[in-house]
């Protein structure tokens, strides 16, 4: 069957979120087999001069592209002297954790994440699982563009080798159940029910194990990885209609979403309403806070409830840039217990640094059962904010700098932090506006006590921006 997607192509975005862009169209603006030979040869070229004899792990989500883009990536690796371990349709997590536990140089991920179909990206990891360094990242993207003229591949007898292992899921649900705050036989117990949206990708082959292991009653919507998604796979309240009308159906507990990579986790409660995804990090960090005292961290476009939460348990919450790599080095400096995004993203580092869907389902579902209490009933017990999320077009060849210090300059007089775009912080809520890691364009979220003054938020910054821009 042949599928017809209609879209824009889009320049190569080149961020530490990897590199991503739609397929197709001319190498250098799009994510072509010239781009991904080029860039997975610079990698490389980095492991070799990092590891001695490496070896990367390959996987990749469900999306009609994957085996493309991944069958340039491993014969490049191969062609550059690496052996390959090809987990194929995989989780980012299960890869990340596979690199670790097997001990090899690196790791690439063949994701979009919340992309639409048309988008696929290259995803490097170091040899502890997490995504390469900023740094790092910037002395592949120089290379790779510089086309290398005194690269050299290996020679007939030095080629890599490409071995495969259909282990890697069972793997990392396994150590999901030996992590301490996790008890299966207490989430049995329960006798909880879910419906899962897997979104026609790996959150197909990942969801249903862990459910079963974890005793959970559950029914599944969009469970054919033909990376044909069913809806747009950014986990908004327009997009789970279908999640929410089955929870009600079925009178599940909760209605559990996860992304293509199965790295957010969206949540759906008992009555069909929305979570919201701000909220999947506060309930998770609620039930781990009980148990384990410590610091929390999460990037500057998250909620405040979270550190809302944090002040009720009597530690602090830290707030670093959006993107995983920079969450994750704040944890390691504040020794937190747990960290992630307001995207959905659950970090433990107890199991490892990397945002999780699995983690963060079992870490769910180990609070409802242990407190007895609803989705909805733990919902109304947090912190209350209403959050707007809204984005402006951006040419990807200008700079946003002009932009952003415009912006800065009409809030001189309020607190700002400019570690990432702007942010500015008010008594009642923020405001933050920074050029996306994934895609081309500003972003402007604000969150306040009601949904108007967020909006207001927004509305005004919006306006600043196409005001400088026009």
């Amino acid at each position: 069957m042949r599928y017809i997607l209609n879209y824009i192509l889009v320049p190569l975005i080149k961020s530490v979120s990897g590199i991503r862009g739609t397929i197709g169209g001319k190498p250098g603006d799009n994510l072509t087999p010239a781009d991904i030979v080029s860039f997975v040869a610079a990698y490389a070229r980095y492991l070799h001069s990092a590891h001695k004899n490496p070896t990367v792990v390959i996987g990749r989500d469900g999306r009609i592209s994957g085996n493309m883009v991944k069958q340039f990536a491993i014969q490049t690796l191969v062609a550059s002297g690496i052996d390959v371990v090809d987990l194929d349709y995989s989780t980012t997590p299960t890869v990340e954790m596979y690199v670790k536990a097997s001990g090899a140089s690196g790791g690439i991920i063949i994701t979009a994440s919340h992309n639409p179909a048309e988008w696929n990206a290259l995803k490097f990891l170091n040899n502890a699982g997490e995504f390469i360094s900023p740094e790092i990242g910037e002395t592949i993207r120089n290379e790779a563009e510089s086309g290398s003229p005194d690269a050299e591949y290996a020679q007939v007898m030095a080629l890599g080798k490409v071995t495969a292992d259909d282990r890697a899921i069972q793997q990392h649900i396994d150590s999901i159940l030996a992590h301490p705050l996790i008890d299966a036989a207490t989430i049995k117990k329960a006798g909880l029910s879910v419906v899962a949206d897997c979104i026609n990708s790996t959150g197909s082959i990942s969801l249903p194990p862990l459910f079963e292991a974890l005793g959970v009653r559950y029914s599944l919507i969009n469970d054919d990885v033909t990376g044909v998604f069913a809806h747009n796979p950014e986990p908004l309240p327009a997009h789970l209609t279908d999640l929410c009308n089955a929870v009600k159906q079925n009178k599940a507990d909760a209605g559990i979403s996860v992304d293509p990579d199965v790295d957010r986790l969206a949540l759906v409660d008992e009555h069909g309403v929305f979570f919201g995804e701000e909220y999947t990090l506060v309930c998770a960090a609620d039930y781990v806070l009980r148990h384990t005292p410590g610091p929390v961290v999460t990037n500057l476009s998250s909620s405040r409830a979270l550190g809302d939460l944090a002040k009720s348990f009597g530690t602090q919450c830290f707030y670093a840039p959006v993107g995983e790599v920079h969450v994750v080095r704040e944890m390691k400096a504040r020794n937190a217990v747990l960290g992630g995004e307001g995207n959905g993203g659950v970090i433990d580092p107890a199991l490892h640094y990397g945002r999780d869907s699995l983690m963060g389902v079992a870490l769910i579902l180990m609070h409802l059962a242990t407190s007895g209490k609803s989705l909805s009933t733990l919902k109304s017990g947090y912190p209350a904010y209403e959050m707007v999320k809204d984005k402006v077009a951006f040419d990807p060849s200008m700079s946003p700098d002009s932009i952003l210090k415009s912006v800065a300059n009409h809030f001189k007089d309020e607190t700002c932090d400019t570690r990432d775009g702007l942010k500015v912080d008010f008594e009642t809520g923020w405001v933050h506006l920074r050029k996306s890691n994934t895609e081309p364009i500003l972003r402007i979220y604000a969150e306040s006590a009601t949904l108007e003054s967020a909006q207001a938020l927004v509305t005004t910054v919006r306006q600043l921006v196409e005001a400088h821009s026009g």
